[in-house]
Formats: structure tokens, sequence, C-alpha cells
């Protein structure tokens, strides 16, 4: 079995990773019934005891003594950190595997970047080395940050470059929050286009998601909840919406939307920690999905999204719920795949689902999803025997789609209105090491990022439509 180390960095990077956490131990807890450490276990969680000497790890097989999450938790502001510290969830955290400062990054990717990055490098690097050191067979490491602060986005992006720098042969995929138009962080574009960069140079794998979906999305489910139709009712104390779960407190503003992260991490980790008839390791979804090297950015969607909420309804029927994953109501960036280019596309289904019902709904949906005329048949696929907990299946899309260009042009607009007038461009040049050709460089690699998403895209125009077989007649 293989195992995965889950990287978090940055306020919004550890509220989603212990969100992660949480929901994932209850789901081992909801299928492992015998206390035992099992393989599924071992994926993300190591076994310790106390009582032993040499780190105190138990293998495979025995009784569970006191589960360690495989994380490395980095943050410039100790005030998350902390709070997760005095939480119900702070026995699982290895405090060897914390890395904190007091004074945060300011906003600013350059303090993030050159500044942290560089006076944390060396003990960046021992955590994520003995992390490591504690996998039999290391297969990826998940990156959790934000695009919009100066931890996130600069400090996540230098951890970035450390993992390829050090684990050169291990997957890096990155899930990443980019900010609203709206957001109260005036300098976020700066921050996301500089962190961009890197992110195109650095990781095997993105998951764009934009705060804007993760709110549109939460009203929605909050409009069904206060509609109270007969039959859609949502359960209000849901473990999974209110932000609860197994923690105590009131739930904060961003529980909601952070859950809905932690659910596209549950899911994508899925095959890695459950059996399943048709399982697909982490490794292979950069393989299959990710035809250039900077082209890697993967449009994920959920559905139902009642997963998210326990919403009490009639179980969506399964082609539906494959139709709902490539409407534009369930992508978590605002966009519409179907009216785009597909490279490729993984379906990664939980639950009681057939192969024959994976194929008939890709049959079924062929026609009206476009995919680039040399690779017709690019879908992925798996099946983890595992539902979430309290429902019968899920699925979440991984699609390799040119409608993440108008999220990367918008940001590139928001970048240029405040670069023009050289704003703010003070606070970060007085960062030693900091350039102002980083801005020009990062801003060109965005826009060679576009241009080659609109090149694909001026391909559409020219797609055949399947011929029709011939059928012998009988």
């Amino acid at each position: 079995m293989t195992q995965s180390v889950v990287v978090q960095v940055g306020q919004c990077g550890n509220q989603v990773g212990c969100r992660f956490w949480d929901l994932a131990l209850r789901e081992h807890a909801h299928v492992n019934k015998k206390g035992l450490y099992d393989e599924a276990l071992s994926s993300f969680f190591r076994n310790v005891d106390s009582r032993k000497s040499a780190g105190g790890a138990c293998g495979v097989g025995g009784r569970i003594q006191h589960l360690k999450a495989r994380a490395v938790l980095v943050d410039m502001e100790e005030g998350v950190v902390k709070e997760i510290l005095q939480g119900p969830l702070r026995e699982v955290f290895d405090s060897a595997q914390l890395l904190t400062d007091v004074s945060g990054s300011g906003n600013n990717w350059a303090v993030g970047h050159m500044t942290y990055g560089s006076a944390y490098r060396e003990q960046i690097v021992d955590k994520l080395r003995k992390a490591a050191e504690h996998c039999d067979c290391l297969q990826c490491f998940f990156l959790i940050h934000s695009m919009g602060g100066g931890t996130g986005s600069g400090l996540g992006t230098s951890v970035l470059s450390l993992l390829e720098e050090e684990f050169p042969d291990v997957c890096r995929i990155v899930t990443s929050i980019y900010p609203s138009a709206e957001d109260d962080v005036i300098t976020s574009p700066y921050n996301s286009i500089l962190a961009m960069r890197e992110l195109t140079e650095h990781a095997d794998c993105v998951l764009p998601v934009e705060n804007q979906s993760l709110v549109d999305i939460v009203n929605k489910i909050k409009i069904m909840s206060h509609s109270a139709k007969p039959g859609s009712v949502i359960k209000r104390d849901s473990t999974v919406i209110s932000g609860q779960g197994g923690l105590s407190g009131p739930e904060k503003p961003f529980d909601a939307m952070n859950n809905i992260v932690a659910n596209l991490l549950l899911n994508i980790t899925s095959s890695a920690r459950f059996e399943g008839s048709l399982n697909m390791d982490l490794n292979e979804i950069a393989m299959n999905l990710v035809p250039f090297p900077r082209l890697h950015y993967l449009v994920p969607s959920l559905t139902p999204l009642y997963t998210l909420a326990d919403v009490s309804v009639p179980t969506r029927r399964l082609d539906q719920m494959f139709s709902d994953a490539f409407s534009k109501d369930h992508q978590l960036i605002r966009a519409d795949p179907k009216h785009s280019l597909y490279l490729a596309c993984a379906l990664m289904v939980r639950g009681n689902v057939q192969v024959s019902d994976l194929r008939r709904n890709i049959e079924r949906l062929r026609p009206s999803l476009p995919f680039v005329s040399w690779n017709q048949e690019g879908w992925k696929t798996s099946l983890c025997s595992v539902p979430p907990v309290g429902h019968s299946h899920s699925l979440l899309a991984l699609a390799n789609n040119t409608c993440v260009k108008p999220t990367f042009m918008e940001l590139r607009e928001r970048f240029t209105k405040l670069y023009r007038k050289k704003a703010h461009l003070h606070h970060y040049l007085h960062v030693e090491g900091m350039e102002q050709s980083f801005f020009s460089e990062a801003v060109d690699s965005l826009s060679s990022l576009i241009e080659e998403y609109h090149q694909l895209d001026a391909t559409k125009a020219r797609l055949i439509p399947d011929t029709p077989r011939l059928s012998i007649a009988t």
C-alpha cells in the first residue's frame, strides 16, 4: 500500500486541512469496526505507540494505538495552528511536524516566498524528510493553500518548489483556493499572479477552487434548507455542512466552504484509502489527464452537492448524478465545461456503482462533450466501493478543460488594473530578493498559458463529429 503526505500552508490551507482530517477519521471509523490499523488507515495515518522507543511506530494489522496524520502544518501566524492544537484533533498531529511564526506575511507574496521561504527553508525540508521517512512507499504530496494571502501564496509556492527539488519523483497535487473579485485583500491579484507562475512550473496537477463558487454552492444549499419543501429538508445540524462534525464550538464563517474543499480531497483520495473494483493510483491522475506539462489545471466538480449537506432527499438517480457533474452548477470554479474543450476527464465514483453503469453514462454523455480530436477516448475512471458517510454514492469529476481560461483572464485583468498604476508595488520591492521583473515574468507566464488554452479552443471549430459506423445487414 502506498502513502501520501498532506502539506497545509497558511490560514486557509490549515483550516481546510483540519476539516479533511476530521472527515477522513469519521469515514474510517464508519468502515473500520474492529479497531485494527489496516492498510486503508496507513495511507494517510501512522499508528504510534508512545510506550515504544524509536518513534513507537506500529505495523499494519495490529490494534490502533494513537493515529498521527501524515501531515506537515506551516503558518507564519500561529492563531489557526494553535486553535487546532487546543481542539479535539490535537492528538492527531505530531508537534514535531508543525512550523509557525507570529508576525505573518502581511498579505505579501514576497514576504512569504522570499523572506520566510529563505529563513525557514532548512526547517521545512527537515519536516518534509521526516514525514517521508515514515512512509514505506511515498506516492504523493498534497499541498493545500490559498492564492490571495501572503503565506499561502508565497510560502506555499516556496514549499512546492522545495518538494520538486527534494522529491522529484513524488507526485505533487496542489489544491489552490483562488480569491473572488470582491476579496478583502487588495493585493490578492499580485499574490495570485506571482503564485500562478510557480504552480505552472512546479506542480504536477493543480485543482483550482474559486471562493465565489464555494459561496454560490453554500448559498444554494442554504436556500434549499429555508425553502422547507417536502422531501428536500436539510438537517440543520448536519455534520458536513455545519462545520461541527466531530468538532465542538460555534460554526465559523468559512466552515461550510472549507467542508466543500475537504470533500473534494476525501473523494480524490478515496481510491488510495479504500478498496474498489477499479482503483486509481494518485500518480495516474497526472499521467492520464495532463497531455502537456503546463496545462495541468484540472477543474473539479462534485455531485451530488447534497453530499456536502446531508440533505434528506430521495437519492438522485445515478444517471442524473453523472449529468450533474458536467453542469456549471457543480463546478468548483465558475465555468461551463460543456461549452469549452476537453483534453481529458477523470470520473472518480464512490459507492455501489457498477462498471457497466460507468460505461453506459460515458457513452450517453460523450456526444454532448467536445473532446480534442486526438484524444476522443480521454476518459480515466475509478470505482471505490466505500461511499461518503450516510450516502449511497458520489462522484468527483476532474476535467482538463479550456474553461479555466476565463478565470485566468479575469485574474490577469485585475492584476493589470493595479500594476498599471504601480499601486502597492513598493511593499513588494522593499523585500530583499524581490525584483520588479518578477511581476512582468509572472504575467508573461500567465499570458502564455492563456494563449495555449486559446490555441486549443480554436481547434474546437474544426472538430468533425464521429462518422457513423456501418451496420451489417442480416
